[in-house]
């Protein structure tokens, strides 16, 4: 497993990703002074936010299931754990923005090549993914 996001695993077939960008910040509340350089007071975390992208091969390898679901995940707002391969857990995340571009188009209109791009912001941790985690786990199975 490469990384997990609430219910879809992301490994190497057949939901694949390769590359991931993170940008994180603190908040720093500056202080005006005569004759200085303004000190600075630490007022907390900042935004978070990780870029997870691959490329998939629908009609070889499929992963426009895993997709679909992460589209569902972003459509109803649905906080979810993130967690990487090696078992280190992110925090809770939402999914903001998702982008795809396909190319080679077979007959049927599906893409043999698709790449994709899934921009999550971390939110604060507590109630609000469970039952959208059960929803997403039913879904892998075709019950939802």
């Amino acid at each position: 497993m490469l990384y997990m996001l609430g219910s879809v695993t992301m490994d190497t077939r057949p939901f694949n990703a390769d590359a991931v960008e993170r940008q994180a910040s603190a908040d720093l509340a500056a202080k005006p002074v005569i004759g200085g350089l303004e000190p600075s007071e630490f007022m907390g975390e900042g935004a978070d936010e990780i870029t997870i992208s691959g490329q998939l091969l629908p009609t070889r390898i499929g992963g426009l299931s895993q997709l679909e679901t992460l589209h569902s995940m972003r459509r109803s707002g649905m906080r979810f754990p993130l967690m990487r391969g090696d078992g280190t857990r992110l925090g809770t995340f939402a999914i903001t923005r998702i982008s795809e571009s396909h190319s080679h188009l077979m007959r049927d209109g599906r893409p043999f090549v698709l790449g994709y791009s899934v921009t999550c912001k971390k939110v604060a941790a507590g109630g609000g993914y469970s039952s959208g985690m059960i929803a997403g786990l039913l879904s892998l199975f075709g019950v939802a």
